[in-house]
């Protein structure tokens, strides 16, 4: 098993920055490959970024060069760094863990609200 919590989220304005941090506890060798997923209203959950425990990363287009995901394996911590944030950013933000079984863990989300 996998536990995830998610923090950092909050209200902020166009431009400024938000650090997420995803805490794991658990089957922490288990896990494979990690990431960032965001649902805004009325919208499907989707990819924000991937990380893998060698540190390869991938960002959906329309956060490239803006956020960047990273982990601290001492830690057994993972961050989403956003900068220069935009309305549409706006979302619930979710930590997600997939283990080398296949299996799915989600936290329980953080909100991002950006204001024009």
């Amino acid at each position: 098993q996998v536990q995830l919590v998610e923090s950092g989220g909050g209200l902020v304005q166009a431009g400024e920055s938000l650090r997420l941090s995803c805490a794991v506890s658990g089957s922490f060798f288990s896990i494979n490959l990690m990431g960032w997923y965001r649902q805004a209203p009325g919208k499907q959950r989707e990819l924000v970024a991937l990380i893998t425990t060698g540190g390869s990363s991938n960002y959906a287009d329309s956060v490239k060069g803006r956020f960047t995901i990273s982990r601290d394996n001492a830690k057994n911590t993972v961050y989403l760094q956003m900068n220069s944030l935009k309305p549409e950013d706006t979302a619930v933000y979710y930590c997600n863990a997939k283990t080398y079984y296949n299996l799915d863990f989600w936290g329980q989300g953080t909100q991002v609200t950006v204001s024009s």
